[in-house]
């Protein structure tokens, strides 16, 4: 008998997961990813590029639909890709980080969507997030795609798919041509984060999740999938990740001796690229021994590591950001930004902001270099060490490797809670806040999907 294809085998998962078979760890922390995604949903509907796709998605209408976060519908793919727009856009959600970095979370748009097609409740939503978590960071642990420059979203078309066809109840053979249809069109270039970045960096896992969902509902209705869609002469092993990788148990698998990946992965403290977070806490707590005067500054060196170097520390555009995409995934100026004004936050990537002459000049005295006894302590920890001289010739040194928010030193649910009403509160008031909080944190016990999408209009 020919061994079990890994398409077979997330299908077989899949489909057997059940709420029963969650700890409550992970039920606790997909509330927690909720109201962290509402958070940096919220702060991204002033953007361009957020109108941009709301007006793309009206001209588009269907039977079923799923609505828009701030209002409006459009079809069940469309509104995935809104609201995975909305979600990412700030680069202020949540984050796992392995042989390939990635934004789990992403896949909550997704759910969403789908779940509200189907008439879920919020169990089925629980259900969902957990197994997309699952597949995508297990894939995370398994291949890194970066080297070979395939984009990371390339395993979220898999893992949003699998999490729709959960949601749509699909059949073990159906599920399996999920994965096929889903795995076989949507690898993405890693082109979207490098040099000066554009609009599509916040959209890259959004489009992914959008074309997951219609892999599932394409093989709701019977259409088949290529397979097989990783093991085959030409498949996703081969051409993609090439190399061929066996991903550990699953939550609730047999061997599985290490929980749920949801319980894994990071929230995010500041709204920057993950890498740049402990040289931010790193500046932030320099800055304080400095007492805010840091007009004596006369060079900033960073140590960091390879991931880190590479996606945010090595592009000559990261020192003079013309774009917000490029700012928050600049090593350089985020670090700049936090010893210069003493907090990262919205309006630290706001155009007249990071193009400020005179923050401009100061990120000019960022040195960066590739610390290779960093190395080995990433992906457990992300240690930049900030090297601050000053004009009398004093040094201040400060290394980070846990900044608040990563697992090995997470943020408390009330943190959680005051980053949500940080954006929600000034544009919905305290009481629709407080009416929010309460539908995520009994997120159990939703009836409604649209119930709780509308609340944001």
């Amino acid at each position: 008998m020919p061994p079990q294809t890994l398409a077979a085998r997330l299908a077989g998962y899949a489909h057997d997961l059940t709420f029963d078979k969650l700890t409550k760890e992970a039920v606790h922390e997909v509330k927690r990813r909720f109201i962290d995604s509402f958070a940096t949903a919220i702060g991204a509907m002033p953007s361009d590029a957020y109108a941009i796709a709301k007006k793309c998605a009206s001209r588009v209408s269907s039977n079923p639909g799923a609505s828009i976060l701030a209002g409006g519908k459009s079809s069940v793919e469309w509104a995935t890709f809104v609201n995975g727009l909305l979600i990412r856009y700030l680069d202020f959600n949540d984050t796992y980080l392995s042989k390939e970095p990635a934004h789990p979370s992403d896949n909550l748009a997704a759910v969403l969507a789908v779940g509200e097609s189907v008439g879920a409740g919020g169990k089925d939503l629980i259900t969902a997030a957990v197994l997309a978590y699952e597949i995508q960071c297990r894939f995370c642990d398994a291949a890194s795609l970066r080297k070979h420059g395939v984009d990371h979203v390339t395993y979220g078309a898999i893992s949003s798919a699998t999490a729709a066809a959960k949601l749509m109840k699909l059949d073990v053979t159906k599920l399996t041509h999920t994965v096929g249809l889903a795995g076989v069109c949507n690898v993405a270039l890693r082109q979207t984060r490098s040099g000066e970045l554009s609009m599509w960096k916040g959209c890259a896992f959004a489009n992914a999740a959008r074309n997951g969902v219609f892999a599932a509902t394409l093989a709701a209705d019977g259409m088949t999938g290529p397979a097989p869609i990783f093991e085959g002469d030409l498949g996703f092993f081969k051409l993609v990740a090439r190399e061929a990788f066996t991903p550990a148990p699953f939550g609730s698998e047999p061997g599985n001796a290490d929980g749920f990946m949801i319980n894994k992965t990071y929230i995010k403290f500041w709204p920057a690229e993950y890498h740049s977070q402990s040289a931010i806490d790193a500046a932030l707590q320099i800055r304080a021994e400095l007492k805010g005067d840091v007009s004596q500054v006369a060079s900033i060196d960073i140590a960091t590591f390879e991931a880190s170097y590479n996606i945010i520390g090595k592009y000559p555009e990261a020192w003079a950001p013309k774009t917000r995409e490029t700012a928050d995934h600049s090593l350089p100026y985020c670090t700049a930004a936090a010893l210069h004004d003493g907090d990262v936050y919205l309006e630290t990537f706001d155009d007249d902001h990071f193009t400020n002459p005179k923050l401009v000049a100061f990120t000019g005295k960022v040195k960066i270099r590739h610390d290779g006894t960093l190395d080995p302590r990433y992906p457990t920890g992300i240690p930049n060490r900030i090297t601050v001289t000053l004009t009398d010739g004093r040094t201040l040194v400060k290394e980070v490797e846990f900044p608040r928010g990563h697992a090995g030193n997470p943020m408390t649910d009330a943190e959680v809670e005051t980053k949500f009403r940080r954006v929600a509160e000034p544009k919905y008031g305290k009481a629709k806040a407080d009416e929010i909080l309460a539908r995520c944190w009994d997120l159990e016990k939703l009836t409604s999907v649209t119930d709780l999408i509308a609340l944001f209009a």
